[in-house]
């Protein structure tokens, strides 16, 4: 039996990544504590990445000639906790890019148990060289135009 990608799948222009629930991930009531959700969704947008092709570590190398310094920051992220997960749950986070713009990149997240929404959550990452906004990588542009074609609901500018 072939075991599932650590990475999660791409369906329909969406990432899927499975995600258990470690006491770690919890506070002392076994309820996961509100910042494990953002390592989670984090995950989401690093395996939604790899599963497009753009390894982190050839992105990094091939940008640096491009744009030296450069780096991804969350811009702005917007969270609402709609329902508990507790310990030892397998978690569904979802990443739908909704926008690429030209040095941005906004991305629906969902946390999700048995189909039950529990995390929703907007992001907005951009990406910067020498301090100062930048345009996003052509590797990375063209990855995410590849995802659109392929069912995404992504629209370029």
């Amino acid at each position: 039996m072939t075991p599932p990608s650590l990475a999660g799948d791409l369906h329909d222009g969406r990432h899927v990544l499975h995600v258990r629930i470690y006491y770690e991930d919890t506070d002392f009531s076994g309820v996961v504590y509100h910042a494990s959700y953002l390592r989670f969704m984090e995950r989401g947008r690093t395996d939604y990445l790899r599963l497009l092709g753009v390894d982190h570590r050839s992105l990094f190398e091939e940008t640096e000639k491009e744009a030296p310094g450069f780096a991804f920051v969350v811009r702005a992220m917007t969270l609402d906790f709609l329902k508990p997960a507790h310990m030892d749950d397998v978690l569904t986070v979802t990443t739908t890019p909704e926008e690429v713009a030209g040095a941005s990149i906004t991305l629906r997240q969902t946390v999700s148990r048995d189909g039950v929404m529990l995390v929703e959550a907007r992001v907005r990452v951009a990406f910067v060289s020498g301090g100062k906004a930048q345009r996003i990588p052509k590797p990375l542009r063209l990855a995410m135009r590849a995802d659109q074609e392929s069912g995404g609901n992504v629209s370029p500018r």
